[in-house]
């Protein structure tokens, strides 16, 4: 029943930009299955109530259908597709910020033994799992609230916690409470994460990288590798490759100079791994955005 009821209430909430009035709760309806396109996780939980997608991550495929959930407790490079949805049944997806400081808060107010111990090492990025009844009911009862606005402003905050609090101590609860704990594999992970993000035009010494995250170099990898999927190297050229196809959909007569930008002195090199990643060379990928940028209806691919 809760299934139905968050059917009924995303379809009815929906926007074209899938905000809501609630700070942090977004709402997706898909009416096609485009083919798959790149984009940053960010962190988040996700459930799907209609439809299916498919997310790549590195080396591994995630697939989560009606009644599961995805969270992503790093903002990572995916690629991503609803493989049902169409006019008639839209793919329909509740989606929540996840934010570290309400994770850490939650944890300190835990009694001792509420939450399960914590394992060695980094826990994956992007976890998948059959969404439980308690979390259905929270994220059914946080929508209600669109509805009804004079309560949202006290209760929203209190129903997020719950919903926080159901994937604490839920089945993924490690890859989740990693956000809130300042010493976890995660947060070194993190920190290496953003280091690229942030200057992913620049050559770096993986090293350098291991020393900023606080790790030997083999524990680094190791960490590094199972919350990504990738090694740092592949991390770096995936953030370039997307950071030069936002450029290309302004600049799309500067193929060289968009590649030197973003950290590639090869002209030949970045046309090859662009194609790799995305289908087709710079500039003919270019001319596609611009069409899908004149044309709403049209496919981006």
């Amino acid at each position: 029943m809760c299934l139905d009821e968050l059917r009924t209430l995303l379809a009815r909430h929906a926007r074209p930009d899938g905000t809501t009035p609630i700070d942090g709760l977004l709402i997706s309806k898909v009416d096609r299955s485009d083919p798959p396109a790149p984009s940053m996780s960010g962190t988040v939980l996700a459930v799907i109530a209609q439809g299916a997608k498919r997310l790549a991550l590195g080396d591994r495929i995630f697939e989560y259908g009606a009644g599961q959930y995805l969270v992503a407790s790093v903002d990572l490079p995916v690629t991503g597709q609803f493989t049902q949805a169409d006019p008639e049944r839209p793919a329909l997806g509740f989606g929540l910020l996840l934010e570290p400081p309400a994770v850490a808060e939650l944890l300190l107010q835990a009694a001792p033994g509420d939450t399960p111990p914590s394992g060695a090492g980094a826990a994956p990025g992007i976890v998948v799992s059959d969404a439980p009844p308690a979390l259905l009911d929270a994220a059914v009862r946080l929508l209600r609230l669109l509805d009804e606005p004079r309560d949202r402003a006290v209760l929203a905050p209190l129903v997020k916690r719950e919903i926080l609090w159901r994937l604490i101590t839920g089945e993924q609860g490690a890859t989740v409470r990693q956000l809130g704990l300042a010493d976890s594999g995660l947060s070194h992970i993190s920190r290496a994460v953003r280091w690229i993000r942030e200057h992913y035009a620049q050559p770096f010494r993986v090293e350098d990288l291991a020393r900023l995250s606080g790790m030997s170099v083999s524990a680094f990898y190791r960490n590094f590798h199972a919350v990504t999927a990738m090694s740092p190297i592949r991390f770096q050229k995936q953030i370039r490759l997307q950071a030069a196809r936002l450029l290309l959909a302004t600049h799309p007569g500067d193929v060289t100079g968009v590649g030197h930008r973003v950290g590639y002195d090869n002209a030949s090199q970045f046309s090859r791994e662009y194609r790799r990643q995305f289908g087709a060379p710079p500039s003919q990928d270019a001319a596609r955005l611009r069409r899908s940028a004149r044309d709403p209806a049209g496919v981006l691919p």
